[in-house]
């Protein structure tokens, strides 16, 4: 089995190798968030293990630069990646001189993002980028023209969308496509929506079994954007890829209903053990209270129709998690014959958790015998799993821990498909216009929150 997938690994990585005149060689762009080094977490076949950085030193460079060496020196399955660094003021433009590499990973500071896009877009190359790509209005036209350029340049512009890897989410929307189980999607109505996703996130936790120390702009939403521009992204991502499976969308097809936002407080004390930094700096100082303490848009919530279809995403941050917990998803896709629902609270011991109910006059014994057909349809692709009836027409999803990888798992597994899209050539045909509607979403909702 073992030298089955060594060569499946070299026949893929030949294959981009083929497709881009050349092995995949890395460039990291002013690496500030930890996302960037989690695209490493993993060897890939066909990259380049020399990766070149350009980017101001400092400290998130420095902590880039530790979760890169934590990986290449861990006990099981190690790295082996060359980090090649220049952080002189110029970095930008020497990266675009140098021409060092093909594919330029981009995760930092939201504020930089989209003009970072744009040039090295314009420059040539291709751009696996964190989210959000965009976070304000203005940013939007600038986004959309670096994908105008990218297909006439013919290079790859996407960004990082990992919640489509998360098993509970992959087999929500599996099985609705299982229309005997699911019947069809429901529009539902403004107070009613057919689709919820939402997500609670926290400023203080564990990134590869450290505590994370987050750069002091990311409490400034001028620089990382408000959670309805930032997290918002991967929500308003599901309700397209999952209401709407390989379809292409278009601007149009959206009706923003309304959208609001609201702060998260975070105190002096809580500031610096997230940061290490004992004073709020001068940007932030705006945003601090008459109680001391400082109030980020981090919350906020937007409901829509997309194709008729009525959603509601709502993103929210908290300071730190509760005991064994993290940060939490929560979703409801409603069809005329089932409703699948996902949790991740305490009940569920905070591992996400696919329901499947019952709804409409059909008896409970139809549903369940629908729900088997429909695990035996997705058996090929995911054995194993199998249902637990857990209430009246409710069953639960018994899901094989092979399946459950980890959120850090999943940047490598949106890389491989990245890798997998280089080969081809191109992109799903659907992917690049879903992503325009996506954050016309997402920055016509913040714009509706002025």
């Amino acid at each position: 089995m073992k030298s089955i997938v060594c060569a499946l690994a070299i026949t893929a990585g030949l294959a981009v190798a083929s497709a881009i005149g050349g092995e995949v060689r890395l460039i990291t762009l002013d690496p500030a968030h930890f996302h960037a080094a989690l695209v490493q977490k993993s060897t890939l076949p066909g990259v380049s293990p020399i990766v070149h950085v350009y980017a101001p030193a400092g400290p998130e460079m420095q902590a880039h630069l530790d979760l890169i060496h934590g990986y290449n020196t861990r006990a099981d399955n190690p790295t082996h990646w060359q980090e090649q660094v220049y952080t002189g003021a110029d970095f930008l433009d020497r990266m675009i001189s140098e021409h060092a590499g093909n594919v330029v990973v981009i995760s930092g500071n939201n504020a930089k993002k989209t003009q970072y896009i744009a040039r090295a877009v314009k420059a040539g190359f291709n751009v696996l980028s964190d989210k959000p790509m965009a976070i304000t209005a203005a940013d939007f036209p600038v986004l959309t023209d670096a994908f105008s350029r990218a297909a006439k340049m013919k290079v790859l512009l996407c960004d990082i969308m990992t919640e489509r890897h998360e098993i509970t989410t992959t087999l929500q929307r599996a099985l609705s496509r299982q229309p005997a189980l699911f019947g069809t999607q429901e529009t539902g109505t403004p107070d009613d929506p057919a689709m919820t996703e939402a997500s609670v996130h926290y400023f203080y936790k564990l990134v590869s079994g450290k505590p994370l120390t987050r750069p002091p702009w990311f409490y400034d939403t001028t620089q990382q954007g408000e959670g309805i521009v930032d997290v918002a992204t991967h929500l308003v991502d599901l309700v397209q890829w999952e209401c709407f499976p390989d379809q292409t969308l278009a601007i149009a097809d959206v009706r923003l209903l309304k959208a609001r936002h609201w702060t998260t407080p975070v105190t002096p004390a809580q500031f610096k053990k997230s940061t290490g930094i004992d004073n709020w700096p001068d940007y932030l100082k705006k945003n601090v209270g008459s109680d001391g303490n400082l109030g980020i848009y981090a919350n906020g919530e937007m409901t829509y129709t997309l194709r008729g279809v009525h959603a509601k995403v709502t993103v929210t941050w908290d300071f730190q998690p509760p005991p064994g917990g993290g940060d939490t998803h929560y979703s409801v896709m409603r069809g005329t014959q089932a409703a699948l629902i996902i949790r991740q609270g305490q009940e569920q011991n905070f591992e996400p958790t696919l329901y499947v109910e019952n709804r409409g006059a059909r008896p409970a014994p139809a549903c369940a015998a629908a729900l088997q057909n429909a695990l035996a349809n997705l058996a090929p692709a995911w054995p194993g799993l199998a249902a637990e009836p857990v209430g009246e027409g409710v069953w639960k999803i018994v899901i094989p821990a092979k399946y459950r990888v980890g959120h850090e798992a999943h940047f490598a597994q949106v890389t491989k498909d990245y890798l997998h899209s280089l080969a081809q050539g191109h992109l799903p045909a659907w992917e690049v216009p879903n992503m325009i509607v996506k954050y016309y979403t997402t920055t016509r909702a913040w714009q509706m929150c002025r």
